[in-house]
């Protein structure tokens, strides 16, 4: 089946994988925030840390963009 690439469907998908972002940014900045605190890091410390999160953060969100994109575009939901 084709799916169904409308400027509406679209739209749909922009707004549901930009929310399940920012979810998941703010779930994953919490979870750094507290694992950079409890540990006391600071400076150098706390950018090694961030490039620890970087990269499955960015394959968590490359999934919700994913995932959003293929829910609103199934025909099956529309």
């Amino acid at each position: 089946m084709q799916r169904i690439k409308t400027f509406k469907s679209l739209s749909r998908a922009v707004s549901a994988a930009s929310f399940l972002s920012v979810q998941a940014f703010i779930c994953i900045g919490t979870v750094y925030w507290a694992v950079a605190e409890t540990l006391y890091l600071s400076g150098t410390g706390a950018l090694v840390l961030g490039g620890v999160f970087a990269v499955p953060s960015a394959f968590a969100l490359l999934a919700v963009v994913r995932m959003a994109f293929d829910a609103e575009t199934d025909p099956a939901n529309q």
